[in-house]
């Protein structure tokens, strides 16, 4: 067969497998080839397995490997737990580490037959929006290398959109697979949470934490989240198979007829400081909406200003006590001839993590601290509750909400990082999503015209709790399912 794989989708190559137009072996080494000619400049990967890869290929090729997946390459991003290889978070705290166990998200990943290609980079731990925190080199943008991928997914983001695997899993716990995926201009998915297990998924804040895939195409997305999506009695937070709807297929969901739909424009989602073309971006969808025969309501989310604040708050709150075991004792790195105990703690820790993740732990910290729990923790667990309630209010009236997931295309390399408010500021669109538990949805919009680059753009679908099917159907319905088009990255020269 005649097909080039790295243009290909999820799908299409799983399938090209199975009727044996072309080998697991043959699509393994097309993607290591791609990756040993490009990942050293675009920085997406920080590990790659390819001899692990091509054996897995070669059992499914032997059929000793089937399953939903069977020989599709899939890159992982590196804060999931595996046996095999180093789970790093792009920290040097981490930089050896070698979990004893499989995050359950990638041990059904190899369950379904996928071929895991390697680790993709992050913002250390997750903290961040441009993935130029990592601990060992940022990644760039595969649609313009001068520009940031967005974070904290950046490596799983520009993995995709740079051909690099057929696609990715990445973590959301304030946007960060849904600003990516706009920003490199392919489809993201933050679930319910509790829709996908977190067991092995290194914790930043547990109660916004969950994995998602990262896809070129809406069915791919659909197929993913149906691998790796449902209960896990080892995960305490993981919910019954039975609240998302028993026997829901994503991907069969996807082709079936939407109807009546109604969806919701919110007035704090639409601002004179998005960029021109953002804004356009929506009234796009709206105007190709209405052909369709939905119904547009406006909606109210009265507390979204509070957003930003109230996660900053949470979040670093949970972080504080979670990265509180990367002591030098428990985990990770440990510092060389400590005086005492104290400084074995103190010192580790100052050369193990980066000035943000720093940064998070004592503003988590001082959130904590006597005297100001109540004033600052306590209120914001209060605000995020009634954000969840706008959501749940403005869900009455509509099946979805059409937003922008970010206020720009992506943003030059340095522009924020001397400006930490300006770079959290980046999230204004993603974080009540997380705040709330619903379900977020980045699909391609097209391109903005900035400084003579067409950079991608998206829109953003949130919807109630384990509405995900619906999300797909209505992201069909806007940009069908053909793949997003892959960067036109070289090599530089």
């Amino acid at each position: 067969m005649n097909m080039d794989i790295t243009q290909s989708t999820m799908i299409e190559l799983r399938d090209a497998i199975a009727a044996k137009q072309v080998t697991a072996h043959e699509v393994t080494e097309a993607y290591l080839q791609r990756i040993a000619a490009l990942n050293d400049s675009l920085g997406a990967y920080t590990q790659v397995f390819a001899e692990r890869a091509l054996q897995r290929a070669d059992e499914v090729d032997a059929g000793k490997v089937t399953g939903a997946l069977a020989g599709v390459p899939i890159a992982i991003k590196d804060n999931l737990c595996t046996t095999f290889g180093r789970t790093t978070c792009s920290s040097k705290i981490l930089e050896k580490f070698e979990s004893p166990y499989d995050a359950t998200a990638v041990r059904r990943l190899e369950a379904a037959g996928a071929v895991i290609l390697g680790k993709t980079n992050l913002d250390e731990f997750a903290m961040g929006s441009s993935t130029e925190n990592s601990a060992f080199a940022p990644t760039r943008n595969p649609w313009d290398t001068t520009r940031v991928p967005g974070g904290s997914s950046g490596g799983s983001a520009a993995a995709v959109a740079a051909g690099l695997c057929a696609a990715a899993l990445g973590s959301d716990t304030g946007g960060s697979i849904r600003q990516p995926a706009a920003l490199c201009g392919i489809v993201g998915l933050k679930p319910t949470y509790g829709l996908v297990s977190r067991l092995g998924l290194v914790a930043y804040a547990s109660s916004l934490d969950q994995i998602g895939p990262m896809t070129r195409s809406v069915s791919d997305a659909a197929l993913l989240l149906d691998v790796i999506a449902g209960h896990d009695p080892l995960d305490s937070t993981s919910a019954d198979d039975d609240a998302r709807g028993e026997g829901v297929d994503y991907l069969d969901t996807l082709g079936q007829p939407v109807d009546k739909l109604r969806i919701g424009l919110a007035k704090q989602y639409i601002s004179d400081a998005n960029d021109p073309q953002v804004n356009a971006a929506i009234d796009a969808a709206v105007a190709q909406l209405r052909e369709f025969g939905a119904e547009i309501v406006e909606v109210d989310l009265p507390h979204t200003e509070y957003g930003i604040a109230t996660y900053y708050i949470v979040a670093t709150a949970e972080a504080s006590s979670n990265l509180a075991r990367f002591d030098g004792v428990h985990y990770g790195h440990r510092t060389d001839k400590p005086e005492d105990l104290i400084d074995l703690y103190a010192a580790s820790r100052a050369e193990g993590f980066g000035d943000e993740v720093k940064r998070r732990i004592m503003l988590g910290t001082y959130t904590l601290s006597s005297g100001y729990y109540d004033a600052y923790y306590l209120r914001a667990l209060k605000v995020r509750r009634l954000i969840k309630q706008d959501f749940d209010q403005a869900f009455t009236q509509c099946d979805a909400i059409l937003c922008p997931p970010t206020t720009h295309p992506a943003f030059a390399f340095g522009d924020k990082t001397d400006n930490p408010l300006a770079m959290y500021l980046n999230d204004v669109y993603t974080v009540n999503c997380n705040l709330a538990g619903i379900p977020g949805l980045a699909i391609p919009a097209g391109f903005a015209d900035v400084d003579d680059h067409r950079l991608p753009i998206g829109l953003q679908l949130l919807g109630p709790t384990f509405s995900e099917a619906r999300l797909f159907q209505i992201a069909a319905a806007l940009i069908g399912d053909q793949p997003a088009p892959l960067a036109d990255y070289r090599l530089p020269g």
